[in-house]
């Protein structure tokens, strides 16, 4: 379903991007997942996502009860983005977030986890919409940052999150230590 024609994002300035946060959710609805109702739509965009990253289709059901988990026991927070007033609209976006203690400052922060719109629907300002959802929930909770991680050759996602006033972190590496297989440590 297209959205109505807004410009690209690379026809607008940064500081349009703010502005236009009230068009954008006049076209589009974010809709914070609480719900077995709201996370059912979710999990279907969410399977896509990872379907897109090279993880297997999910066909059992194992997404929706991964999200359930997430969203129950308070690790995850989901959004959706729909376009139109329907309700019922299915979800063309969806993002995950999560608070993450801020130990130095003894605050909280927040980290932008995942970020997904249909390819058909990208660049109309879907993304830019979960992501203001996203900041919004996590000033609300007296967050003093919003952080994020993507790939470095995720050009378009770099290049949104940018215009919405990300920078990158220098001085920091990104490190991971796969936890399965014990081996590692030893």
């Amino acid at each position: 379903m297209p959205i109505t024609n807004q410009p690209t994002l690379e026809d607008r300035h940064p500081e349009d991007l703010v502005s236009d946060t009230a068009a954008v959710r006049n076209t589009l609805r974010v809709t914070t997942c609480d719900s077995d109702e709201t996370l059912a739509a979710a999990s279907s965009l969410f399977n896509q996502y990872r379907h897109h990253y090279g993880q297997p289709p999910d066909a059992d059901g194992r997404t929706l009860d991964w999200l359930i988990d997430m969203v129950r026991s308070n690790m995850l927070t989901v959004y959706t983005a729909s376009v139109g007033s329907p309700v019922d609209a299915p979800p063309v976006g969806l993002a995950t977030a999560h608070a993450i203690p801020a130990s130095l400052v003894m605050g909280r922060s927040w980290q932008l986890r995942d970020l997904f719109v249909l390819p058909d629907v990208r660049r109309h300002g879907a993304g830019a919409a979960l992501i203001s959802a996203v900041r919004e929930a996590a000033l609300d909770a007296g967050a003093i940052r919003l952080s994020l991680v993507t790939e470095l050759d995720n050009i378009a996602a770099l290049g949104l999150y940018r215009a919405l006033g990300f920078r990158p972190v220098e001085g920091l590496a990104s490190l991971s230590l796969d936890l399965g297989s014990r081996d590692v440590m030893e």
